[in-house]
């Protein structure tokens, strides 16, 4: 997994780039378990100090966008302390890749399904085109 980060307002020191690859470098074993290689996944990581002149401390943003093949997962969090909003990041992240997972293993099984019922026709039901009741939408 390749993770560029990036600052803005916001002075990106060692600690804080070691946070960030730690918390969001996690996510890989999430996105290896899905056959997909880490090498093709890129995180773009941006921390920022969204103002200076807050009333009650500064806010720090940090956003992520993830980009897996075929999907695009972003998550943007804003708090008083940069390393909640890079945990609370992670963790709707991590949420996304799991639903994305479930998508993925939905449409196999939907396809298995109408692959079944298909199967199970007779050939005179062939003839008479009756495979055209079952729905099979393409790319979903």
């Amino acid at each position: 997994m390749n993770i560029i980060i990036k600052g803005t307002n916001l002075e990106l020191h060692n600690d804080l780039k070691e946070y960030v690859n730690e918390k969001i470098g996690g996510l890989k074993k999430f996105v290896e378990n899905e056959n997909i290689d880490p090498s093709s996944v890129i995180a773009r990581v941006e921390l920022a100090k969204t103002t200076r002149h807050h009333q009650h401390g500064d806010i720090y943003k940090a956003e992520v966008n993830l980009q897996l093949p075929g999907k695009m997962l972003r998550s943007v969090e804003e708090s008083d302390d940069i390393y909640k909003s890079i945990d609370n990041v992670k963790d709707e992240l991590r949420e996304m890749i799991n639903s994305y997972k479930d998508e993925k293993i939905t449409r196999i099984r939907r396809g298995a399904r109408i692959i079944k019922k298909l199967r199970g026709l007779s050939p005179l039901a062939w003839a008479k085109g009756e495979f055209k009741k079952f729905k099979i939408r393409n790319g979903k």
